[in-house]
């Protein structure tokens, strides 16, 4: 029986996951939630999914080290001891950074600091944290894959030469991530263990609609065919297609791709 952990899994993209996890087809899967509140996720699944009897929700925050481990031991229960995906999806998504410039952001150093280190502290030493307590856990799995959601706002190349300027912190602290997530792999790839960021493409999740429109100029001259936000559905569809695809055989082990699986970001 297959084993999936999901972090963030209450709402958004990471609620989609569990759903897609659980589905008519795929009720032998062991899906579990990594979530702040749980009492509140509970209810959620109890009410909204209908195949919920593999489901586990468990409480953990991923700056909390110490409940990473507690999450760990309890993982390996619901499991036998392995764990064959993890999914790191949660993270802080400040609205500082939504829709101003780097430059503009920098006239208020203090709320910048502020923010970036709380950036930082969340999605990337978070994350780290995470990829470190469950790594024993993995390594006893079958598949043994490790995926980060990122976001095509740190593709280095597409900065400069679309001029995005928008989400600065947010496309940093992802670069961060990534940065991370090709490391992990660099020690582990060995062991047979795939690491790699994935960018679900722009996903409607109501955080950035009020900027939208300031990016849909640069967004539609990367890509002509761009037609707005996916449903969180979509996205989850496509990010589980590239990672089941994915293998360290294959090269892709430490990789930043696209939901397509390519450097085709939208």
């Amino acid at each position: 029986m297959p084993s999936y952990l999901i972090t963030g899994a209450s709402r958004g993209l990471g609620v989609s996951t569990v759903s897609n996890l659980i589905g008519a087809m795929l009720k032998r899967n062991t899906v579990i939630g990594l979530v702040r509140d749980k009492p509140a996720t509970e209810k959620k699944v109890t009410e909204e999914l209908e195949f919920r009897l593999n489901i586990h929700i468990l409480r953990a925050d991923i700056t909390d080290y110490e409940g990473l481990q507690a999450a760990s031991a309890q993982t390996a229960i619901i499991t036998g001891g392995g764990l064959d995906y993890l999914i790191a999806n949660a993270g802080y998504v400040s609205k500082f950074d939504a829709y101003d410039g780097i430059g503009a952001l920098g006239e208020q150093p203090k709320a910048l600091e502020e923010d970036l280190t709380h950036c930082f502290r969340v999605n990337v030493l978070g994350n780290i944290h995470l990829f470190n307590v469950f790594l024993p856990l993995i390594l006893q799995g079958e598949a043994k894959k490790v995926i980060a959601l990122s976001t095509g706002l740190a593709n280095l190349s597409l900065i400069p030469k679309y001029n995005v300027e928008v989400a600065s912190l947010y496309a940093i602290r992802k670069a961060g991530l990534n940065t991370a997530v090709a490391k992990f792999s660099a020690q582990y790839a060995k062991q047979g263990v795939l690491f790699m960021s994935i960018c679900p493409g722009m996903v409607e999740m109501g955080y950035f609609t009020d900027g939208l429109v300031g990016m849909l100029k640069a967004f539609r001259e990367y890509a002509p065919h761009f037609r707005g936000p996916s449903s969180p559905k979509a996205a989850v569809r496509d990010v589980l297609s590239v990672m089941h695809r994915a293998s360290v055989q294959n090269g892709d082990g430490g990789t930043f791709v696209s939901h397509y699986g390519t450097q085709q970001f939208l």
